[in-house]
């Protein structure tokens, strides 16, 4: 599995590229009837059919890189281990053990492992942003209530 630490962000010349990508694709993708369209890859004059899902994936990713922001696909039912539910969230294997110890992220036991659905590691993930969002308001709010802060 692709850790964070090896997604990079793409170049000046890939965000390029991705930009006018993006614009043709989007385009194209707004006059395709048929759910499998096939493309010609120029190069080769190999044809495939490609589903609208994946094309419209496709379109999003071209648009993420073309604003300069890394990307990585995982499939949304994916199990995590431990140590890959750990370097998803930023933390430590011991800290993320806790989490699902104290029933904090919801796991299964395979074997002796534990197994940690993505969709259950997201919600944990969005909760916490949201958590630190509401922390960083209040703060900022007892800041003004003191006179510490002048907006």
């Amino acid at each position: 599995m692709q850790t964070y630490q090896d997604i990079k962000r793409p170049s000046k010349e890939d965000q390029q590229a991705a930009l006018e990508s993006f614009e043709v694709l989007k385009s194209a993708i707004s006059k395709i009837q048929n759910p499998y369209p096939e493309l010609e890859i120029e190069e080769t004059k190999e044809s495939l059919k490609i589903p609208m899902q994946a094309l419209e994936l496709l379109s999003k990713i071209l648009g993420e890189i073309g604003k300069g922001r890394p990307v990585s696909i995982m499939p949304i039912a994916a199990e995590f281990t431990t140590q890959a539910a750990a370097e998803y969230l930023g933390c430590s294997r011991p800290h993320v053990v806790k989490l699902l110890e104290s029933g904090k992220i919801p796991f299964v036991l395979v074997g002796r492992h534990r197994r940690i659905q993505f969709e259950h590691l997201e919600q944990y993930r969005k909760s916490m942003k949201q958590n630190q969002k509401q922390a960083i308001i209040d703060i900022m709010k007892s800041d003004e209530e003191l006179g510490l802060y002048d907006s």
